[in-house]
C-alpha cells in the first residue's frame, strides 16, 4: 500500500503560520519566513515555472520529496478560502498551472465539483471525512505515495487517527510567537516518532520521521 507522506516547515517555536491568518495574507503575519529556504533552490523554482535559483543541501531533500507521489490531500484552508462555496466559488491560491500535476483531494464540510487545472491537476471535494480523502487519494495515485499538503488542521487529524507514515519537518530558526501550531489538539494520540534522517542546511535543518503507533 502506498505511504502518506506528510511534510511542512515549522519555527524553532512549533509554527506551521503566523498570527492573522487572512485571504491578503494566508500564511500570517512573519509566516512567509518559513519557506524563504525552500523558495530559493532551483529544485522548488523550476517546477513552478520561475527561473534561476541555489543548489545546496536542501536540494535533495526537495527533489526526493517529489518522487513517487500520485495524488495529493490537503485541508480546505490550504486550498483557499471558508465557509459555503457561493454562486461564483474561488478556485484558491494555486492559479491556473498548480505545482501538483496530480489529482488533489479537498477535506472540506462544503461539497463542489471537482476544478481541472492545466498541468494535471484536478482538484477533488471530499466531504465524508479524512480517511475517504486518503482512500480516494490512494486509488488515484495508482501504487504510488500519497502527500499529504497540511495544514495544521487537517495534519493533526491524520496524525491522531494513526494515518501518517512518514513526517518531515524543515526546522527553520525563528520564533513566531503565535499562529498555527504543528502539535496541537493531540490529546489522546498514540503515536511515536522514530527518526530515520536529519540533515543540515543553510536556514534550514530537516528531520525526517517515521510514524508508528505508541505503545
Amino acid at each position: 500500500m502506498s505511504r502518506l507522506r506528510f511534510q511542512i516547515s515549522m519555527s524553532l517555536d512549533g509554527f506551521i503560520a503566523g498570527p492573522n491568518q487572512s485571504v491578503e495574507n494566508p500564511l500570517g503575519e512573519g509566516g512567509e519566513d518559513l519557506h524563504e529556504w525552500v523558495i530559493a533552490l532551483e529544485a522548488w523554482r523550476k517546477p513552478h515555472g520561475r527561473d534561476g535559483g541555489e543548489v545546496n543541501a536542501s536540494t535533495e531533500v526537495v527533489e526526493a520529496s517529489l518522487e513517487n507521489v500520485g495524488a495529493t490531500v490537503m485541508g480546505r484552508n490550504m486550498f483557499g478560502g471558508e465557509g459555503p462555496w457561493g454562486d461564483d466559488p474561488w478556485d484558491g491560491w494555486w492559479g491556473d498551472d498548480p505545482p501538483f500535476h496530480t489529482p488533489v483531494f479537498i477535506v472540506t464540510h462544503h461539497p463542489r465539483e471537482p476544478v481541472a487545472k492545466e498541468g494535471g491537476t484536478t482538484f477533488n471535494f471530499v466531504t465524508d471525512g479524512i480517511e475517504s480523502a486518503l482512500e480516494q487519494a490512494r486509488d488515484a495515485a495508482g501504487g504510488k505515495d500519497v502527500a499529504l499538503g497540511g495544514g495544521a488542521n487537517v495534519a493533526q487529524q491524520y496524525l491522531k487517527a494513526g494515518l501518517i507514515d512518514e513526517m518531515q519537518i524543515h526546522v527553520v530558526p525563528i520564533l513566531l510567537g503565535d499562529g498555527a501550531r504543528l502539535f496541537d489538539n493531540l490529546e489522546g494520540a498514540n503515536v511515536a516518532l522514530e527518526t530515520t534522517r536529519a540533515v543540515e542546511a543553510p536556514g534550514v535543518t530537516h528531520i525526517t520521521y517515521r510514524v508508528t503507533a505508541g505503545s
